[in-house]
């Protein structure tokens, strides 16, 4: 492994252990030239994925390129860190476990879509805006209606016709 900091070639394992998930070995290091430390990941991987883009073009699956565009979905958005890493880490899990040398950018953009839909819908929203090119409110308006929860509810104003329940009198603490 290359430092980072001088690109020395020989570098120390000095601590190795599971992460937290356990789906990867995370390891610190240091270099014996500069004494810098860092971390890394070691991961399991099942085989190769191709995606197929929509201009064509084939490329190497990145699960890095995958953690950016949630991690920019996710941004500013209070979800523990924890679950993001098992949601990419599913992801990842199923495209290498399908059976296909070949996945489409379309199908890890639904896989994607799905996935933060059940963790937050803020980044549901803002990925989907990205993923499906939105070009004015109304492609808006189309999604949110797809959260299942309806038309967003603005407070009302009581109902005149309804008459609301007399209070209980307040008894007043006395002295003992």
């Amino acid at each position: 492994m290359r430092c980072p900091y001088c690109g020395g070639s020989e570098t120390q394992v000095k601590d190795s252990r599971p992460s937290e998930d356990g789906a990867a070995i995370r390891r610190r290091r240091v270099c014996p030239d500069c004494a810098g430390r860092f971390t890394t990941f070691e991961r399991v991987q099942l085989r190769e994925v191709v995606v197929l883009k929509r201009s064509g073009k084939r490329v190497p699956f990145d699960r890095d390129k995958l953690q950016r565009s949630i991690d920019v979905a996710l941004r500013k958005r209070s979800v523990d860190p924890e679950r993001v890493e098992r949601l990419i880490s599913g992801i990842t899990r199923q495209l290498e476990s399908a059976g296909e040398p070949e996945v489409t950018s379309e199908a890890i953009g639904e896989l994607v879509m799905a996935a933060l839909k059940g963790l937050d819908d803020v980044a549901y929203v803002r990925f989907a805006s990205v993923y499906k090119n939105f070009r004015e409110a109304k492609d808006f308006e189309d999604l949110l209606g797809t959260l299942g929860e309806g038309p967003l509810l603005t407070a009302a104003a009581p109902d005149p016709e309804v008459e609301p329940e007399p209070e209980p009198p307040r008894r007043r603490a006395g002295r003992a």
